[in-house]
């Protein structure tokens, strides 16, 4: 496995996914902290950058669909402006002011259903 993951290499990874994609992070300084102590803590454990907000099956292939930003993070935004975490919000979402909410869970329903 790579070197162990500090905050700041996963913010630098959480801020390149969404310059990339034309998203943005949680506005709200505690939670994105937050998620981003749980990529790191998920990267530290299993070696890959595995949803914060999702149990992990402890390996890479059961765990595909769940590693950030995870397949549902698009369909989430689509439908709610934001993935199921919050840590990506369209840029719409963001500049209207709103916070991320709970959304239900797609990972079930598409991969077991």
């Amino acid at each position: 496995m790579d070197r162990k993951k500090t905050i700041d290499d996963v913010r630098q990874f959480a801020e390149m996914v969404a310059n990339h994609k034309g998203w943005k992070l949680n506005p709200d300084p505690q939670l994105l902290q937050y998620l981003l102590e749980g990529l790191m803590i998920n990267y530290n454990r299993y070696g890959y950058f595995q949803c914060p907000c999702r149990d992990s099956w402890g390996t890479r292939e059961k765990d595909d669909d769940i590693i950030c930003p995870c397949i549902y993070c698009v369909p989430d935004q689509d439908e709610y402006g934001h993935c199921f975490c919050g840590l990506f919000l369209t840029e719409d979402f963001f500049n209207s002011g709103r916070l991320p909410e709970s959304i239900p869970e797609r990972r079930l329903q598409e991969r077991y259903p």
